[in-house]
């Protein structure tokens, strides 16, 4: 992979290169001035150094390729982005290079500072999947996209928001509003089940809260809790539960309700999506259920707080909050 102006300063003549770029020929151009020394089509490195070099310095990947270069599958965003497979560059502000062929050029005035993976410079994950969901034009890729940056970055949807204000605006109103939703949650199956409780009569009041048993052991982190009546919801995925060890963790975890005394009702995302009514109307019965109960003498730490509030949460009267 060179410049055709780099092998012209070799004394490779202008028309020479031409030639041998031609269908059939030894070389092909993968992008303006840019010559892959071989006919061969060129595989995903390849066509990322090109990127680079037609970029020139500086130049950096960033969007989903460098999502994928630092460990996010994306194979779950679906094909809801424009040019997905498009390679996507940043270059400083001061270069005037123009979109071509399979790159996407975008011109900044705020460079990140670039990872080598695999000798690939990339931007860091949190810039990487804001740019890549400014592509996004559905709400489920987007906040997949988002949740597992936030897993696998370690960054915070108070992070990405801080990026998303200090850039350009284009594109950002799914992200924002993604961003919005999803503080507390931890999943796109989360962020189903908090829209669906909007419209009970009495939502949850936090969403993964650790829950203690009086003397201090550890029993659950229920993705939603109603800290009035003490009523847990697990939405337990079916494929997690394909492995063993995950069985027996949920096994574990619903004898430790058990011994608490605490009521949990279990749901598939499926059911989510499937049948919305019927798993508000068995939460709304376990509600109704658990307040006849009375709350069980459990306490909650975290900063799951369904209002948004930051801080420990609330713990009911009679264990304080640690």
């Amino acid at each position: 992979m060179t410049r055709a102006a780099t092998l012209q300063e070799l004394t490779v003549d202008k028309s020479t290169v031409y030639r041998r770029c031609l269908p059939g020929g030894p070389w092909q151009r993968l992008l303006p001035g840019i010559i892959l020394l071989e006919n061969s089509p060129p595989t995903l490195d390849q066509q990322l150094t090109a990127a680079l070099l037609y970029g020139g310095p500086g130049a950096l990947i960033t969007g989903v390729h460098a999502c994928r270069r630092q460990g996010l599958r994306l194979n779950k965003f679906g094909t809801t982005a424009r040019d997905p497979e498009k390679i996507h560059i940043l270059i400083p502000h001061t270069h005037r290079v123009e979109s071509s062929g399979f790159v996407l050029v975008e011109r900044t005035r705020r460079m990140p500072r670039s990872t080598y993976i695999d000798g690939v410079p990339v931007a860091p994950v949190r810039r990487a999947a804001l740019d890549a969901a400014r592509r996004l034009r559905a709400d489920e890729p987007v906040a997949n996209l988002l949740f597992e940056a936030m897993q696998r970055g370690h960054c915070t949807p108070g992070d990405l928001r801080a990026e998303l204000d200090i850039g350009g605006q284009r594109g950002t109103a799914i992200p924002r509003r993604i961003l919005g939703e999803i503080t507390h949650l931890r999943s796109v199956a989360e962020l189903d089940a908090k829209r669906l409780t909007a419209a009970m009569s009495r939502p949850p009041t936090h969403w993964n809260v650790k829950l203690f048993s009086p003397d201090g052991r550890y029993i659950a982190t229920p993705d939603a809790w109603w800290d009035d009546v003490g009523l847990a919801w697990e939405i337990d995925s079916a494929e997690f539960h394909f492995s063993r060890d995950a069985y027996d963790r949920t096994v574990k975890r619903n004898s430790r309700y058990g011994q608490a005394s605490v009521p949990v009702v279990q749901t598939l995302p499926s059911e989510l999506r499937g049948n919305p009514s019927t798993v508000r109307s068995e939460l709304e019965a376990a509600y109704r259920a658990a307040s006849e109960l009375g709350r069980p003498r459990v306490r909650i730490v975290g900063l799951g707080s369904a209002s948004g509030s930051r801080g420990s949460t609330s713990s009911g009267p009679e264990f304080p909050a640690a």
